[in-house]
């Protein structure tokens, strides 16, 4: 039943339903939407009903005919043209997560990802996949900027961190997040650290002359030196590794590291109890399809930077993800 609620909110997404209602600043019948959108009426109000019931739309009845418009969370999250959209991420889970969740069951029985499964690869590599062409790696590279358009400020803000002036986010994809920090710290500098074929397509998407104070380096973070930085940030980058493969990573930025630098660590962090929160042990059940990583506790995650050098670590709870932050 939640895949297909999840499935009904992404086709009403994709058909533009939410673009269409955003636009319009009026609320419209099934028929004018069916007729905008080149669907057939029967379908679209099924559709359009559905997504009432999910309190995405709103419905209100004039002359004994319902006229739709969405409500706020379909404006700021599903509309494609909102600043905020989590689109991308969603097209992600249909097309790539949700049919490859059939093979759940043996990742289970395996203890170990289904990658070779799941794309039908001779490869175990989590990302040659996604990276392989350049439409999979724009895909795949939006599809995890999306989160930071939504959560980005929250997070950065959880710590003053106008103190780190030259920052390297490192597996830093789009540059999703890079933007949000210099809004909120317009003195700071950012330059993302990724594969070269990940550096360059987001090089092409950067326009905006604010960004000028984003820069790209090229290098695969565990072969090649990290750039020097005051601030090393990973954002859901841990989740994706096991404890010595992260251990290792963070021992590298550790040594990297100035002393007062830091590295502040973005992901789902899961309760010491492990009663949830519930989208983390989701996310831990996905990991575990595509990935040799998992969803960790607040001690987890201390453990980890402990290992590799950073003793000063604070942190902070946010809607969805938390900020952590190790100090040299």
């Amino acid at each position: 039943m939640f895949l297909f609620c999840f499935q009904i909110m992404f086709t009403a997404c994709e058909l533009g339903v939410f673009d269409l209602l955003l636009e319009s600043k009026e609320l419209l019948s099934s028929a004018v939407i069916a007729e905008r959108l080149g669907t057939s009426h029967i379908g679209l109000q099924r559709l359009l009903e559905a997504c009432v019931g999910l309190k995405l739309l709103r419905m209100e009845r004039k002359d004994n005919e319902g006229l739709f418009g969405n409500t706020d969370l379909a404006n700021l999250c599903l509309a494609k043209s909102s600043p905020r959209t989590q689109y991308n991420f969603m097209k992600f889970l249909s097309d790539i997560v949700y049919p490859g969740s059939q093979y759940l069951i043996d990742a289970i029985r395996e203890g170990k990802n289904q990658i070779q499964s799941v794309y039908a690869i001779a490869s175990n590599d989590p990302f040659e996949y996604v990276y392989s062409t350049e439409e999979r790696l724009q895909r795949f590279s939006s599809a995890m900027g999306d989160a930071w358009s939504l959560h980005g400020q929250e997070l950065l803000s959880a710590f003053d961190l106008s103190c780190f002036q030259v920052v390297c986010d490192v597996g830093g994809g789009n540059g999703a997040l890079a933007k949000e920090y210099i809004s909120l710290y317009p003195k700071a500098t950012v330059t993302i650290f990724d594969l070269p074929k990940v550096v360059e397509g987001a090089k092409k998407k950067s326009v905006s002359s604010e960004e000028c104070r984003i820069s790209f380096q090229g290098g695969d973070f565990f072969k090649d030196p990290v750039p020097e930085a005051d601030l090393y940030i990973l954002a859901r980058t841990l989740h994706d590794w096991d404890d010595d493969t992260c251990e290792q990573l963070l021992t590298k930025i550790y040594k990297a590291c100035k002393p007062g630098g830091g590295v502040l660590v973005l992901e789902t962090v899961i309760n010491e109890d492990r009663t949830g929160p519930f989208v983390g042990q989701i996310y831990s059940m996905m990991i575990m399809l595509f990935c040799d990583g998992k969803e960790r506790t607040q001690s987890e995650f201390n453990a980890l930077l402990n290992a590799a050098g950073f003793k000063e670590i604070q942190s902070k709870k946010g809607n969805n993800y938390g900020a952590i932050l190790g100090r040299k």
